[in-house]
């Protein structure tokens, strides 16, 4: 099993602050592009979802 899989396993925070990074980088392409609807709609809830995920996983251990 590879160190990332791994780390999401055992809850620590280095794979889970990635995952809520990538949340939030998604949340805001989705927020800034003019084209799908549906992206836009759901863009506030991903972005809110990675911040409070990426408030939570940063109380994990190393």
């Amino acid at each position: 099993m590879s160190g990332f899989v791994s780390g999401l396993l055992r809850l620590r925070r280095g794979p889970w602050e990635m995952v809520a990074s990538i949340l939030i980088g998604l949340g805001i392409v989705m927020l800034m592009q003019p084209f799908v609807l549906w992206a836009f709609t759901w863009s506030f809830i991903v972005t809110l979802t990675g911040t409070v995920m990426f408030l939570i996983v940063s109380h994990f251990p190393e």
